[in-house]
């Protein structure tokens, strides 16, 4: 008879941003554990609230399945002697396997031994199971508590474990299992008996939890659209903030609060982000999109005295926005080109100097990135101006108390000051794209100022010795790549990076005898990012290895190669791999110089000669393996072009002639008729 199990977890309140990822966790390693162990399941679900894990397995078997196996063993002329006797070797193996040797059968010349594991009962599988389930999950930072030396995301307090009606014995942390759970913090019950694992659900309902997070994230949803609808606005909508809020209430109300029009006089940003990043309250604008003087928010409880929850979250709200006003009026008494001398007294990076050494780097550093890219000049005069003001607003009152208006209220200040909206915009673009799925900066200026600020970051903490390893990136170096290369590969900018990351290694003064071991540290982490975007496009990885080994290849080649291999699939042409294979071979350490014509012993030479001059003269327009998107598609057929005068080539030739000039002369014909397969890739990636 099918039963269901039930796993509870009680802690402490768990981060709402960790709960999605545990849950997730959560499943599969039961899941995996289940399969593993033959026990057959109806389905899996997690529950999460801040106080609870919970998982729910729904018709699970009495027993694992029986198992049955088969084993290979030695082949039968060693098994048996010349009388048809077993040997030891036999014995032996049927011992192994707990049979007797006359179980053992002969099949294609070898004993086979056929085993049978009985089905074991559930409760026995799942009471191994549950602690595992504890210790398998992996959290960002665990905790530590008592004396004990168990660790868990937070502190367990209770734990729930059963399979109907009956309780598994569990133990974690000198916490044992039992029925008995927790009802909400402040509406519930202390203390609650799940009288079986069918009726956990509805018995927390009943003590104020709604543990179904789907179920919750839907109604507070619904709560807040129809409270905005009711006050005919609409609402500024952000789906992280309502799954941080999923994860903060065990009971959710929702309510509408005010505050003085006053406030509106400044910035929306300054209003918003003390509302969403502060409070998790979400804003409201009317049909035209202008803010109002009124936010929703989510109360963890019921309607009951809802005035006075709606009063205490407009007085926080209000004390929030007194500081913002009082730092903006403060704020407002200096403009932004005279709070360039404060950049002196914020340190950029130990031994690096302070913010106002950044800027004459990233004002130099631009001057570079926008001869390599061709900047427009009303670009270059938008991006000089930028730069001067770029970093000016973290002197602010501002964003000194919001640090995450920082760019916002540059752009702010710098329009009230009266300078162009495309340096305003630049000002604000220079810090996205902010985190994966942001927008990226659109303006020419703002691309150019994202991209030298980033890398003047990378290459510095790089110089400091303070590269990225495993999970640790305290600098978010990664991120901070990926957005250089998003920003490359959605831009028409063909140009390589190396000569930014020389210019950026002589403005931090980096030793020139570190310059190339550190040019290589960051080459191969900006590389391994960019492999990762095409794996997360689900790019075959040897394409994209093809492709990268070109130490040569730009962003925006890359990325034109790699939509153009898909379309041509040359990997999977044999001969064509095979062909050219064989010339990188012999050629992987020949440096190219010239064919002399007059060396030629055979008409295959001639003919390969002829072919690959002419694709030479094909190519003759693109520099530095520099690939335009337009022509892409024709270079990526050229080799195959080439691929029967190699062959032929290949079958009259003898390439490593005795004669030392006829040999190198040979050696050179081949590198030149390598050189189409060289600007699209490394052949040798897909052998």
């Amino acid at each position: 008879m099918a039963k269901d199990l039930l796993f509870e977890i009680g802690a402490e309140e768990i981060p709402a941003g960790f709960m999605p990822n545990i849950l997730g966790q959560l499943k599969q390693l039961a899941e995996t554990k289940l399969n593993d162990a033959h026990l057959p399941f109806e389905s899996i679900a997690t529950y999460g609230t801040p106080r609870r894990l919970a998982l729910i397995v729904k018709g699970l078997a009495d027993t694992s399945a029986e198992i049955s196996e088969r084993h290979k063993g030695p082949s039968a002329s060693i098994a048996y002697d010349a009388d048809g006797n077993a040997t030891k070797a036999a014995i032996g193996f049927a011992r192994g396997k707990g049979l007797d040797v006359t179980d053992l059968v002969v099949e294609d010349g070898y004993i086979y031994a056929e085993t049978k594991t009985a089905g074991v009962p559930a409760k026995d599988i799942v009471t191994d199971m549950l602690p595992q389930l504890i210790t398998g999950l992996n959290f960002p930072k665990s905790m530590h508590w008592g004396n004990l030396d168990a660790k868990f995301v937070r502190p367990v307090r209770w734990l729930v474990a059963l399979l109907d009606e009956d309780v598994i014995p569990v133990e974690f942390a000198t916490v044992k299992s039992g029925n008995v759970t927790r009802g909400h913090r402040f509406l519930g019950a202390d203390e609650i008996t799940i009288k079986n694992a069918a009726s956990y659900v509805d018995t927390l309902k009943e003590n104020f939890v709604m543990v179904d997070q789907d179920a919750r994230r839907e109604l507070i949803s619904k709560q807040l659209h129809d409270i905005a609808a009711s006050k005919n606005a609409s609402i500024v909508w952000d789906d992280d903030l309502l799954e941080e809020i999923n994860y903060l209430v065990e009971w959710p109300t929702a309510l509408c609060g005010g505050f003085e029009e006053s406030y509106l006089a400044l910035p929306d940003a300054a209003i918003i982000t003390p509302m969403k990043d502060h409070q998790r309250y979400f804003p409201l604008v009317d049909q035209d999109g202008k803010l109002l003087p009124m936010f929703l928010t989510v109360r963890n409880g019921s309607d009951h005295s809802i005035e006075v929850v709606q009063a205490g979250n407009e007085r926080v709200l209000r004390a929030r926005l007194d500081d913002a006003k009082f730092f903006f009026n403060e704020d407002r008494k200096k403009p932004l080109i005279d709070r360039q001398d404060g950049l002196t007294k914020i340190v950029f990076q130990e031994g690096l100097g302070n913010l106002a050494d950044k800027t004459e780097r990233l004002l130099k550093l631009g001057r570079v990135f926008g001869e390599e890219c061709g900047l427009h000049e009303d670009a270059a005069v938008v991006l000089e101006r930028a730069t001067e003001l770029a970093k000016t607003d973290l002197t602010t009152g501002m964003v000194t108390e919001f640090t995450e208006l920082q760019g916002v209220m540059g752009k702010e200040y710098a329009l009230l000051d009266g300078e162009s909206s495309e340096v305003a915009e630049a000002i604000f673009e220079q810090y996205l794209p902010r985190f994966a799925g942001d927008v990226l900066p659109q303006t020419e200026a703002g691309k150019v100022l994202s991209i030298i600020d980033k890398v003047d970051n990378i290459v510095a903490t790089f110089s400091r010795g303070l590269i990225p390893t495993g999970s640790q990136d305290p600098y978010a170096l990664r991120r901070q790549t990926i957005g250089i290369l998003n920003i490359l590969l959605g831009s028409e900018w063909n140009i390589s990076l190396r000569p930014i990351f020389k210019a950026s290694m002589e403005l931090l003064n980096v030793p020139a005898e570190k310059q190339d071991e550190l040019l290589g540290q960051v080459e191969a982490f900006f590389t391994l990012r960019l492999k990762n975007i095409f794996l997360d496009r689900e790019v075959p990885y040897h394409l994209i290895d093809f492709v990268l080994l070109n130490e040569n290849v730009t962003v925006k080649n890359a990325n034109d190669l790699i939509k153009a291999l898909l379309r041509n699939r040359i990997d999977k042409d044999i001969e064509l791999i095979q062909a050219y294979m064989r010339i990188y071979n012999l050629i992987k350490n020949v440096k190219y110089k010239c064919v002399q014509e007059e060396l030629f012993k055979s008409e295959a030479e001639i003919t390969l000669f002829k072919k690959a001059k002419e694709i030479e003269k094909t190519i003759s327009c693109l520099k530095e393996f520099k690939i335009n998107s337009e022509s892409i598609i024709k270079i990526i057929n050229l080799p195959s072009t080439l691929v029967p005068s190699i062959n032929k080539f290949f079958e009259d030739v003898m390439v490593m002639d005795k004669d030392e000039e006829i040999k190198n002369n040979r050696l050179q014909l081949l590198c030149l008729a390598y050189k189409p397969m060289a600007i699209i890739g490394d052949i040798s990636a897909l052998k």
